[in-house]
């Protein structure tokens, strides 16, 4: 990790810590019960917060290699997420695009799941906000693949170490994430 990127996600972390980071017994997506719950849109749909999503993920896609033809992710949580990422392209002039992957299609109009300029054959990152078994990125995978998208990678904001790592590595796809819930004291078994 450069010295950038490094600087980026030291200032990321309180902000997460902060915004996101709540106690108490939630239940999740996933269905598990968990002692705490990180509401990653509170950082991701904060100016600040977003600037530092959008610089962070940019820096990793680099040093993966040359930037996919478009990031993006199941709506509502991957929205604000691809929208930093293509914002902070744009900042810097590359060239990036968004999509989404809507959870039912329209059922007016062209009637799909993938909605953006993205083409079949894109080379495409899968952003998220939190990570936790990885369901929602294997549906945003297979929708994608479903469309002629090529998948490279999934990439989260916040990691909840709780299988997604492994469900994601069984389907040949890598997942990195930008903060774990180690970085935020918490230890994988504290659900």
């Amino acid at each position: 990790m450069d010295t950038n990127h490094s600087s980026t996600i030291r200032e990321l972390i309180p902000l997460i810590t902060s915004k996101a980071l709540r106690r108490g017994t939630f239940r999740l997506a996933s269905g598990r019960e968990a002692s705490f719950y990180l509401d990653a849109k509170q950082v991701v749909l904060d100016s600040h917060g977003s600037m530092l999503v959008g610089k962070a993920i940019l820096d990793l896609l680099r040093a993966h290699g040359p930037l996919p033809a478009a990031v993006g992710g199941m709506s509502i949580g991957a929205d604000p997420v691809t929208s930093a990422v293509i914002t902070m392209a744009g900042v810097e002039g590359l060239p990036l695009k968004g999509f989404m992957v809507r959870k039912e299609p329209k059922d007016h109009g062209t009637k799909k799941y993938i909605e953006g300029p993205v083409a079949p054959g894109d080379r495409v990152v899968v952003v998220e906000d939190v990570t936790t078994t990885g369901g929602s990125s294997l549906v945003a995978i297979d929708r994608a693949i479903e469309f002629g998208l090529v998948v490279e990678r999934v990439v989260t904001v916040i990691d909840r170490l709780a299988g997604a790592r492994d469900t994601l590595a069984a389907r040949g796809i890598p997942l990195d994430a930008l903060v774990t819930i180690r970085d935020l004291g918490i230890e994988p078994d504290a659900t």
